[in-house]
């Protein structure tokens, strides 16, 4: 993890990791803002490839919750245009990646692990929502809580290790390898980019799907 701190708020240090968060949420509402402003029916390059984007990702959702796709699909689309443009962040010399900082994703797998309990709980209902947790039997209670804490960690460290050991593996081959070999590198850099950002996203959605698709008995119509 990066030490340096940029700013000191009254006893808030801000580091590396912090700001480079903070711009790219504030390059991708800008960008959002810049296309959605001006929208027209006869798309420019731009607006249609940023529709092919939303589309392509609003396909994916719904074929994993097709009764709820369209709720959960601002969140979804949110983590995986973050995750994208975090992880190849790095790819701009002297910016590394957020991602790259154990404290950005298990904030990221956090806000995931808030986002499926709100989502359950706003579609079904407390109630009906909490009593998952004691099927097919009670006895199983505990191994269900156990769960939800071990997939939010297990999100936190894939995606941090992940992204470290490709920065550190691209470092070290440069400095053995000099620039003979920097575009092979730079399409690994980008492939798992985006692999990475996909993973995490895809686990969310699976999640979310989960947890607003349980059905009980006792509460269908």
């Amino acid at each position: 993890m990066e030490a340096r701190v940029y700013f000191d708020l009254g006893g808030l240090q801000l580091g590396i990791s912090v700001m480079t968060t903070w711009g790219i949420m504030a390059l991708l509402a800008l960008f959002a803002w810049l296309i959605t402003r001006n929208l027209k029916l006869t798309p420019s390059p731009v607006q249609a490839l940023a529709e092919s984007i939303v589309t392509m990702i609003e396909n994916a959702v719904l074929e994993v919750a097709p009764d709820h796709g369209r709720q959960i699909m601002p969140f979804i689309a949110t983590i995986w245009l973050f995750l994208i443009t975090a992880n190849l962040a790095s790819l701009i010399p002297h910016i590394h990646s957020p991602t790259n900082d154990l404290s950005v994703t298990s904030a990221l797998a956090i806000l995931v692990f808030l986002s499926v309990h709100w989502f359950g709980i706003k579609t079904q209902g407390i109630k009906n929502y909490l009593r998952h947790y004691l099927e097919p039997s009670p006895i199983l209670l505990p191994f269900h809580i156990i769960s939800e804490f071990t997939r939010t960690l297990a999100l936190a460290i894939r995606l941090f290790g992940n992204m470290m050991s490709l920065e550190t593996a691209a470092m070290l081959v440069l400095l053995v390898a000099g620039f003979l070999a920097p575009i092979p590198i730079l399409m690994l850099h980008i492939i798992e980019a985006l692999v990475q950002a996909y993973i995490f996203g895809m686990l969310a959605l699976i999640y979310l799907a989960s947890a607003i698709q349980t059905q009980h008995p006792t509460s269908q119509e």
